[in-house]
C-alpha cells in the first residue's frame, strides 16, 4: 500500500525574517522574543521591562500559555501595560510549536496589536515554558532573550542547547538567590562565556531596585540599531 509521505509526516512551517516594513510602507516595531524554563522568571522579566520602558517606548506584549492565560492575566494584575497592550495567545500544545514551527497566531497577534494601538516600537513575545532547546523563528521575532535562573543550578550554562547558546542575550536570573541554593556564580560566568563567545550575558535580581537594568539597556540598544536600519 502506498502512503502519502505528507500524511506520515506533516510539512513543517518554515519562514525567512520577517521584512521591516509594514503594509504602509512605515517601519515595524522591533519584536523581541523572550524564552526560557518554567519558573526562570520569563513573566517578570517582561513584567520588569514594562515599567522600565512603558514611559519612554510605545510597546505591547504577546503572552504564550497552553491551555490559558495566566501570563497575561498576571501582566494585567500587575498593571504594567494598558490592557489593550497585552494580548494572550493559547497554543494548544507545546510552546515551542507557536514561537518555532507555525507561528500564524503569533504573527496574527502581533499584527493586530500593531493595528490597534500602533505606532509601536516594540513587541515582546514571551514563550510559555519550554526547555533549553527553546528558539524562536526569525519571521516571528528579530532577537531572542533566553532567561535561566540560578535556582536550577549552576551546570545550566555548560549543558548548552540551542535557547542558551545562540539566544541574542542570555539572562541568568534570582542571582539574589545565589548564597542559598550554592551556586557560584563566576562559574556560571565563565561557562556562559565558553558556550556563547562574544554573545552578550546579563545577570539580574527582579526584587532588586533597577534588577532588570542590564535588560532594558541591552533592549534599548537593539531599538536605537532598529530604528537606524542597522538590525
Amino acid at each position: 500500500m502506498h502512503l502519502d509521505h505528507k500524511e506520515t509526516f506533516p510539512e513543517r512551517h518554515t519562514y525567512s525574517a520577517a521584512g521591516p516594513k509594514r503594509p504602509d510602507g512605515t517601519r515595524r516595531a522591533l519584536r523581541i522574543g523572550l524564552g526560557g524554563p518554567v519558573g526562570t522568571g520569563k513573566t517578570a522579566t517582561v513584567a520588569a521591562l514594562c515599567r522600565a520602558l512603558r514611559d519612554e517606548l510605545s510597546l505591547a506584549v504577546v503572552t504564550n500559555d497552553i491551555y490559558t492565560r495566566e501570563d497575561a492575566e498576571f501582566l494585567l494584575r500587575e498593571a504594567v501595560l494598558p490592557a489593550e497592550r497585552i494580548s494572550a495567545v493559547e497554543t494548544g500544545a507545546c510552546p515551542h510549536t507557536a514561537i518555532r514551527d507555525d507561528i500564524s497566531a503569533n504573527l496574527e497577534a502581533v499584527e493586530d496589536l500593531e493595528d490597534a494601538v500602533g505606532p509601536l516600537d516594540l513587541v515582546l513575545v514571551e514563550s510559555g515554558g519550554d526547555n533549553l532547546t527553546a528558539t524562536f523563528s526569525k519571521g516571528l521575532v528579530d532577537a531572542q532573550i533566553f532567561v535561566i535562573d540560578v535556582a536550577g543550578g549552576d551546570d545550566i550554562p555548560r549543558k548548552g542547547g540551542p535557547g542558551v547558546t545562540t539566544s541574542d542575550l542570555l539572562v541568568i536570573n534570582k542571582t539574589d538567590l545565589a548564597p542559598y541554593v550554592g551556586v557560584d556564580l563566576a562559574g556560571m560566568a565563565r561557562d556562559a562565556k565558553a558556550q556563547r563567545g562574544e554573545l552578550p550575558v546579563a545577570f539580574t535580581a527582579l526584587t532588586s531596585e533597577n534588577g532588570v537594568q542590564p535588560v532594558s539597556d541591552w533592549v534599548r540598544g537593539r531599538l536605537a540599531d532598529w530604528s537606524a536600519g542597522r538590525a
